[in-house]
């Protein structure tokens, strides 16, 4: 009868708004009517906003949970079964809450946290409480692992993203200890410093210059450390400028075999 009834009123569309909720839930379901589950989705907007208000204050803002909250009643309502006997606002809610809920799980994380792990991090939490209160002791990995089961690996990568939950802003002050003094962790951070990348280089040379002979460090030295020419070096050795090239050329070469030896064993 319902059906019948909003059948006669289809032709206009100032009638829909007057078709109560079952007649509206039969037309969408039964038929298909698009209209009918737009009006009901603009019905129920209210309880989105009121679903979503009891979750505003964990940082988000209103709008986007209202947002969130609406795929959850799209859901229930694409998914409701008249057979079922239960009002549309029952069946929504749970749906309205659980989309909000997944939205905080998976986007109020500081850092992209695979679902796997934010899964495993939300049992391991509903867990460790229990084991607590039942040994009365915090619970060890291995026993997390057998709670859960998981592998002991598998547990610690879960605490570990667990700790990308929050983060904490280069702008946000840090006291140090009791007295007034407070700092920003941009601070902290060091500068960047050319003795670094120098060390880096020594580190790596190191062993090709190990090889070399004194003499043959002593003209490196002169060449690319005090920046003299190879004429320069000559006349303070005492050797011909081609006879500098030749050892300059031959100390390079044993530098070149020993890093390239060295990396073959590391790889």
């Amino acid at each position: 009868m319902a059906t019948a009834c909003y059948a006669s009123q289809t032709t206009s569309g100032s009638h829909r708004g007057h078709l109560n909720e079952g007649q509206l839930l039969a037309a969408y379901c039964r038929q298909g009517d698009t209209y009918a589950r737009d009006e009901l989705i603009t019905r129920y907007l209210p309880l989105v906003y009121g679903v979503s208000r009891r979750y505003c204050q964990r940082g988000e803002q209103l709008e986007d949970l209202v947002q969130v909250g609406c795929i959850g009643l799209i859901k229930a309502i694409d998914r409701f079964d008249l057979d079922r006997g239960v009002a549309l606002s029952t069946y929504a809610t749970p749906n309205i809450i659980g989309e909000i809920k997944r939205y905080f799980r998976d986007k109020g994380w500081a850092v992209k946290v695979p679902r796997g792990l934010l899964e495993l991090n939300m049992r391991l939490e509903q867990v460790m409480g229990d084991l607590a209160g039942s040994r009365h002791r915090a619970p060890n990995v291995h026993e997390l692992a057998e709670a859960v089961d998981a592998t002991p690996e598998e547990v610690m990568e879960a605490i570990e993203a667990g700790r990308s939950r929050n983060s904490l802003s280069l702008d946000h002050s840090l006291c140090r200890g009791d007295d007034d003094d407070e700092r920003l962790p941009l601070d902290s951070i060091g500068n960047c410093e050319d003795g670094f990348e120098i060390a880096e280089k020594r580190i790596i040379l190191e062993p090709g210059f190990a090889r070399l002979t004194k003499r043959e460090r002593h003209i490196l030295h002169q060449r690319f450390f005090e920046g003299l020419t190879q004429s320069q070096i000559a006349a303070n050795i005492g050797v011909s400028q081609m006879h500098v090239s030749r050892l300059i050329r031959r100390a390079l070469a044993k530098v070149r075999t020993e890093m390239e030896l060295r990396e073959g064993k590391e790889c």
